[in-house]
């Protein structure tokens, strides 16, 4: 009998899982153990190994497909087996290669739309990234698409249907596209934003030879969307100062040594900013927050973001109950959590943006003197960390000399926080690492 391979489910919070690569086809045998594809979620990377030994009789979804969790993605089984009955994705592909086949003039109807979803008032539409891009890419609206993803959410298969089903181009234009070899934009100047057969002529494409086109990783297509997400649904608002860096360096310079002698972490300076950033979490909880829309929920507890620069794209882990950690066992989870997300095994649970209540990323490294961090919704700030420079200042008695100070960054969300109380948090911050009182 055929058995099927499902996509497995990396977490909780998981509900769709990209397939990134196949390193098997169709006829290969297959020996329990053998990899047979790699697959991502929101940006965690991960490998699926054969439970079954046979050969893969199909394939259901391709490279770059988004999938549903815990769904039939390809069937092994013996040679000369059908697969028929695990294929659930054989429709969408006929509908789809039915929607995207030259129109002939015998053929100039309009393709039946299939009956839209009425959302009840106040339900709140689910997407993932991927569908969103897919939907905005071929310009149809999922403002009345059902989700078939968990919970309701929608998902790239959706948007597949949808397309396939519905038309956003007339009859005629699909017809002149057919014969003149002239692409369809996303969009046109008819009803609806329908594309006409004029849109085909005034539709321009910039050309030439001394650009390419290179298309976008899975992560990357995430981040952007995550990114264009966070700016339009939120109010973002950046403050900036900087604090006095002279008792940071000192710190480091100690741990440094404490190191070299044989203590079992090398502390540094972010390490250091983060554990300034947690303090100064407990005196101002509602900057511990995520904002709900028409709620907002306070941690009594710090789960600490931190953005990690990998070849894959960027990432934010969590450590969780960050609060409750002295400053070694702090710079021992940060570190940790970096290195696997440079390893592609981090939990993805850890990467869910509601997994962390505050986030902290840092460019100091690349030298950078001011910047403005971008939101991970729904929590509520995000502190950007800069590099340090030296500045004039007053050191006493008249006497002025030049003073490293280390350049910081807010950003938060004008919804739930006022600029008042975001400005007495980012002060903290400074205090709280011009007086840190460590020992090593």
């Amino acid at each position: 009998m055929a058995n099927p391979v499902i996509m497995p489910r990396q977490g909780q919070s998981v509900e769709s899982c990209i397939i990134s690569s196949w390193f098997k086809k169709e006829g290969d045998e297959i020996k329990k153990g053998d990899i047979l594809f790699s697959y991502e979620t929101d940006k965690a990377a991960f490998e699926c190994e054969s439970e079954f030994e046979g050969i893969l009789l199909k394939r259901l979804y391709q490279e770059g497909d988004e999938v549903v969790v815990l769904k039939t993605v390809a069937i092994i089984g013996k040679p000369g087996e059908s697969a028929d009955q695990f294929d659930d994705v054989s429709e969408i592909a006929k509908s789809e290669e039915t929607a995207a086949a030259p129109v002939k003039e015998a053929e100039k109807v309009i393709i039946a739309a299939k009956p839209v979803y009425i959302r009840p008032d106040g339900e709140k539409i689910k997407i993932s990234p991927r569908a969103r891009n897919r939907a905005e890419s071929i310009g149809i609206s999922f403002t009345d698409i059902e989700g078939s993803g968990p919970g309701g959410r929608i998902v790239e298969e959706d948007i597949r249907r949808a397309a396939a089903s519905r038309s956003w181009a007339t009859p005629l234009a699909k017809s002149v596209a057919a014969e003149t070899g002239k692409s369809i934009p996303v969009q046109g100047t008819g009803a609806g934003n329908r594309v006409t057969a004029d849109d085909l002529f005034t539709a321009t494409q910039p050309s030439g030879d001394d650009s390419e086109v290179r298309k976008i990783s899975n992560m990357r297509k995430i981040i952007a969307a995550k990114m264009h997400e966070s700016l339009q649904n939120s109010a973002q608002l950046t403050h900036h100062t900087s604090a006095d860096a002279r008792r940071l360096m000192e710190l480091r310079k100690k741990a440094k040594e404490a190191f070299e002698k044989g203590a079992s972490e090398n502390i540094t300076i972010n390490d250091l900013v983060c554990y300034a950033v947690i303090r100064a979490l407990k005196k101002h909880p509602m900057a511990n927050c995520h904002f709900l829309g028409d709620s907002i929920r306070v941690f009594s507890r710090v789960h600490l973001g931190l953005a990690v620069d990998t070849e894959r794209g960027l990432m934010v882990p969590t450590v969780k109950n960050a609060d409750g950690m002295n400053i070694n066992e702090l710079s021992k989870q940060l570190k940790s959590v970096a290195n696997s997300c440079k390893k592609g095994n981090v939990n993805p649970e850890l990467l869910a943006s509601d997994s962390a209540t505050f986030s902290v990323s840092n460019l100091g490294s690349y030298g950078v003197e001011l910047f403005t961090p971008v939101i991970n919704l729904p929590q509520v700030a995000i502190l950007g960390v800069n590099t340090i420079i030296n500045r004039p200042a007053d050191l006493g008695n008249g006497v002025f000399g030049f003073v490293p100070y280390i350049g910081l960054s807010l950003t938060y969300d004008h919804r739930a926080l006022d600029g008042a109380p975001a400005s007495a948090f980012l002060r903290e911050i400074r205090l709280e690492i011009e007086n840190l009182d460590l020992t090593f």
